[in-house]
């Protein structure tokens, strides 16, 4: 792990169909998460913001991939202050913003350990597959779809950032959490060659048992693995500031078990935590709980 962090904002919100989740880069920085890493120790450098345009200035355009273009240019951008910072030595976290950041984020952290030859593995923790395409998907919204892009299915301008897809091996993409996939989705995520733990896997198995084959499926063959979390994977009555939030979620302590275990490998190669919308939140609680989870995937323990 390394000892410096890059702080990076995606406050992306052209993704999703409801309004307000580009605030949640701030509300993640007022609960203080950049405090929070400090405390353990970390040298936290504040990279700012990713530029992106206001929803109000474009037009949706494509009706089945809305604001594309749009959300493709902001990824490139962030792609390049993700590898630039991992190229120097520090470990990158991006605050969201809606979930299409993410394919920004991971092809960062991809190109970066391709180009030493190397590849890195994915856990994505989250209450939905993000697996829909441009065809399947209902609502057109691209942040349902980033998943599926990393993996290099959907729009060639998200797929093939750097001009190579898939950014990770399916044999090395986990997601857990997963609680509402939509109808055609659902075999887009059977044919996808992914691991899967859906809520069922973790009332059944418990978070121990889950994580521990999540990180033993991220970790094979690669340099680490990157943590993509979604703040809708966490119950709504923990995490009531999401925009899609859907019962019967992850417990408190559950998150935290599963970034803690992720951190205790050692090798997490960078993280993103998106969706946290504020206008939907309580007294700022679901980005509190953000930056708690953050910390705890970063190292801090209970003793």
């Amino acid at each position: 792990m390394r000892s410096r962090i890059a702080l990076i904002g995606a406050p992306l919100d052209l993704g999703a169909g409801r309004r307000g989740v580009d605030m949640g880069p701030s509300a993640i920085r007022v609960a203080e998460v950049h405090q929070r890493l400090s405390r353990l120790s970390y040298l936290v450098e504040d990279h700012g913001n990713v530029a992106v345009v206001e929803a109000e200035s474009r037009e949706p355009g494509n009706p089945h991939a809305r604001y594309l273009p749009e959300i493709a240019e902001t990824c490139k951008r962030l792609a390049v202050m993700v590898e630039k910072a991992a190229h120097q030595g520090r470990f990158p976290l991006v605050l969201g913003g809606d979930h299409s950041a993410a394919v920004g984020t991971i092809s960062g952290v991809s190109r970066h350990y391709r180009k030493h030859k190397q590849r890195i593995g994915l856990i994505w923790v989250d209450a939905h597959a993000d697996m829909n395409t441009p065809e399947s998907s209902v609502s057109g919204n691209v942040h349902g779809m980033p998943f599926a892009c990393i993996l290099g299915r959907g729009p060639r301008e998200l797929t093939h950032l750097y001009n190579y897809a898939p950014k990770v091996e399916p044999a090395n993409a986990v997601l857990v959490g997963v609680r509402d996939v939509d109808q055609l989705e659902r075999q887009q995520v059977r044919e996808s060659g992914i691991h899967v733990f859906t809520m069922r896997d973790i009332d059944e198995r418990g978070m121990k048992a889950v994580m521990s084959d999540a990180i033993r499926f991220a970790m094979e063959g690669t340099a680490g693995f990157h943590v993509s979390l979604d703040m809708d994977s966490v119950d709504p009555a923990e995490a009531p500031g999401v925009g899609t939030p859907v019962p019967g979620g992850l417990t408190l302590r559950e998150a935290h078990l599963a970034m803690e275990m992720a951190g205790d490998t050692g090798v997490l190669t960078s993280m993103e935590v998106v969706e946290v919308n504020p206008v939907l939140d309580v007294a700022n609680r679901t980005a509190i709980l953000a930056a708690q989870l953050v910390a705890s995937a970063l190292g801090k323990r209970i003793l």
